[in-house]
């Protein structure tokens, strides 16, 4: 039996956001990096000033930040050999607001910036991190990788 990914995604953040596809980002993402099916996850999108009291509280950072990973059981992508542990992978939580401003930057759409943000905060739950140019190489080409395969899965819908 094909159980689905539990991901809730509460939008908490008063932009109007596509949820439906946020949710199958994270369960596609989920699928790739070989999650059990059982595994959960919560996305929060949030205003500034939540993710402000957030930010200083859990990393000591003043100001506003795009997306903060808080894991939960430590669950790391599963392998061929071996099923990975059905838990709970942790809470996201995402700031459309700051990610708006680094879209403009960036030259795409709110939306795009929240698929590149969400992804990355599945895999900082995952325990990737770019602290290092080797760390930074890996997880940032996994990103990549995911957000083009998942492009074309929802071309595909």
């Amino acid at each position: 039996m094909h159980r689905r990914m539990n991901v809730d995604v509460l939008n908490e953040s008063g932009v109007e956001v596509d949820a439906a596809a946020l949710t199958r980002l994270c369960r596609f993402t989920m699928r790739r990096m070989r999650l059990h099916p059982a595994t959960e996850l919560t996305l929060r999108l949030v205003d500034p000033a939540t993710i402000t009291v957030l930010n200083k509280q859990w990393m000591g950072k003043d100001g506003p930040t795009d997306v903060l990973s808080f894991p939960m059981d430590e669950l790391t992508p599963g392998r061929d050999d071996e099923e990975s542990p059905e838990g709970y992978l942790g809470d996201i939580a995402l700031c459309p607001q700051v990610a708006q401003a680094q879209a403009e930057t960036a030259g795409h759409s709110l939306m795009d910036e929240l698929l590149l943000l969400t992804t990355h905060g599945i895999l900082h739950l995952l325990g990737f991190d770019h602290a290092d140019r080797d760390e930074e190489r890996e997880m940032f080409g996994i990103q990549r990788d995911i957000l083009i395969a998942f492009s074309l899965a929802e071309r595909r819908r």
